[in-house]
């Protein structure tokens, strides 16, 4: 296992991680969490080289990838950077990628009755004014679950405040901050329940957050 107590907090680096070769040729990842080796509850940055595969698989518990670079394909559509997915529990693909790519990938990880597939451009879907300064491009929600994409203008600060069921977030662009330290572009951290923080960006920043996930007890 790695990193699979959710009562820790996690920040990592991406960009200062080591690629790992997977199962399939030209096909690399950067592990975050992990239940098992090849099973189970994964979160990971992904590399595909060009005209590299993986072959056919199924998601038992779903499947959730934010395209970082390149263009990321499988059967059913090609997907351009930034775009956003949502293959439920039960699917399966035979990703592909033709001119390369790095997604986030999330793997088995839904509420079993979250059956919803989603398929999001976030270069074309508009944002939403929130609270301060700060723009919204809802994503998904589940119940207790939220995902959006958050734009952070240049100098903006956000309340304090608590994560009930945690918070998940992924630096796309700039650099985040809080009280705790600097996180640039790539970072992934990772805040348990009821974790609390005072967030602010000197930058306009992208950010990719999920909250109300995470284990609550």
């Amino acid at each position: 296992m790695l990193n699979m107590d959710f009562s820790q907090r996690l920040v990592i680096n991406t960009a200062q991680q080591d690629w790992i070769a997977s199962p399939a040729l030209g096909v690399w990842r950067k592990p975050l969490e992990r239940e098992a080796k090849e099973s189970g509850h994964t979160t990971s940055v992904v590399r595909y080289e060009p005209n590299s595969q993986f072959s056919t698989h199924p998601h038992p518990y779903g499947e959730e990838i934010l395209v970082l670079e390149g263009v990321f394909s499988d059967e059913h559509g090609d997907y351009p950077t930034g775009t956003y997915l949502r293959n439920p529990p039960g699917s399966q693909h035979a990703p592909f990628s033709k001119e390369g790519c790095i997604i986030l990938v999330k793997l088995n990880q839904f509420a079993p009755d979250d059956l919803k597939t989603v398929r999001i451009d976030t270069n074309e879907a508009p944002w939403l004014q929130g609270i301060g300064g700060l723009q919204v491009m809802p994503l998904h929600d589940f119940e207790h679950e939220h995902v959006a994409l958050v734009k952070w203008p240049k100098n903006e600060k956000f309340q304090p405040h608590r994560h009930f069921g945690g918070e998940e977030i992924f630096v796309l662009s700039g650099e985040f901050n809080d009280e705790l330290g600097h996180y640039p572009q790539h970072t992934w951290l990772r805040n348990p329940h009821m974790s609390e923080h005072f967030p602010f960006v000197d930058q306009e920043t992208i950010i990719w957050v999920k909250t109300g996930h995470l284990p609550v007890e």
